[in-house]
């Protein structure tokens, strides 16, 4: 889809029709009946596989993206046969809203699906360098929750994790807990940079006093640090933002964007390569604008209903067969001799095509 401010959009959501709104564990539920029989460890294989993490390699400055059910055998976790991954200067996984603490008919068993995630992970021929997730550990932001994600975690073989909170992990304190466990070194709710390879990464936090079903805010002191943090950074330099909340707009009505990112976009402008990464709305979804690529990353946890589509926004169960049509992956190539990028979007059940 080409948008009207000329940009490119691209998504794969649930093509389910007979979705019923409920509220019972203080997040919209948009479902479909499930008479797919499906039982635990089949569920667990099934969303394991579809598409719950991204490959990113960094080269010539630009990012490709591949979704790890392009690389990984859905039947035995490991590299398919004949994969060879093209040479980068780096890779880095990013994962998302995994929502440890969930345990409603979308996902009996979130932690097990994270699991299978980092399996894929441990499984690459070529360890990344790094981990990013990008908020919505936990469903609830309690201690338990969040020691669930930890031991998870300790297990990727990836050297670091970098974090970004969801504003499912900083209820009730605005994010004491959070920044407790994850905020060493960080400035303000947890906002920081760092360099890799020539590259310049910019974890933001948009979460912090974010009503629930409201926009993201990242807030004027945030805003005044990202642009003293730039402004030591060459317009050549690759940057990396990466937040939960989109930081464009996906779908206000349903709080998918942030009110206050024009001015981080402004900030961004001068540079010739800009990725933004984001968690959030639990499925895949791209856009281009101009120098900027904006990428949405699927849950760990469970997939929501496309934008509008649904009374609301919320997990949503689907039957086993449908499951890959409602999760995606997306492959980003860089065109190192005209510095752009080729995108495809391609739905799991095209996938083995």
């Amino acid at each position: 889809m080409i948008t009207a401010d000329g940009g490119y959009l691209f998504f794969l959501n649930p093509k389910s029709k007979n979705m019923k709104d409920k509220n019972t564990d203080g997040h919209h539920h948009d479902q479909i009946p499930n008479d797919d029989g499906i039982d635990r460890e089949g569920f667990i294989k099934c969303m394991a596989w579809a598409g719950t993490g991204v490959l990113w390699l960094m080269s010539g400055g630009g990012l490709k993206a591949f979704g790890m059910s392009q690389l990984i055998d859905k039947h035995t976790g490991e590299l398919k046969k004949g994969i060879a991954l093209p040479a980068s200067d780096f890779s880095f996984v990013q994962i998302s809203d995994s929502h440890l603490g969930f345990n409603k008919p979308a996902n009996p068993d979130v932690a097990g699906t994270l699991q299978a995630a980092i399996a894929k992970i441990n499984a690459m021929q070529q360890t990344p360098a790094f981990i990013l997730h990008t908020g919505d550990l936990t469903h609830l932001s309690q201690p338990e929750e969040f020691d669930g994600v930890d031991q998870i975690l300790k297990s990727a073989k990836a050297e670091k994790i970098f974090y970004v909170p969801g504003e499912h992990d900083v209820l009730n304190d605005n994010g004491k807990q959070y920044l407790q466990r994850y905020g060493k070194g960080t400035k303000g709710n947890g906002w920081y940079s760092y360099d890799y390879n020539g590259v310049h990464f910019v974890a933001l936090v948009n979460v912090i006093d974010t009503a629930e079903g409201g926009l993201g805010v990242l807030g004027n002191d945030q805003l005044n640090w990202l642009e003293d943090d730039l402004k030591a950074v060459s317009n050549s330099t690759p940057v990396v933002v990466f937040a939960h909340i989109p930081l464009w707009a996906v779908y206000t009505q349903w709080g998918w964007g942030t009110r206050d990112s024009e001015r981080a976009l402004l900030l961004l402008k001068r540079f010739g390569s800009v990725s933004v990464l984001n968690g959030h709305i639990h499925q895949t979804m791209l856009k281009t604008e101009g120098n900027i690529t904006f990428h949405s990353a699927c849950s760990t946890a469970f997939p929501q209903p496309k934008p509008g589509e649904a009374p609301s926004p919320g997990p949503m169960k689907v039957p086993a067969e449908k499951l890959r049509d409602v999760l995606g992956l997306t492959s980003v190539h860089y065109m190192e001799h005209n510095h752009s990028l080729a995108i495809t979007d391609i739905a799991l059940s095209e996938s083995e095509k």
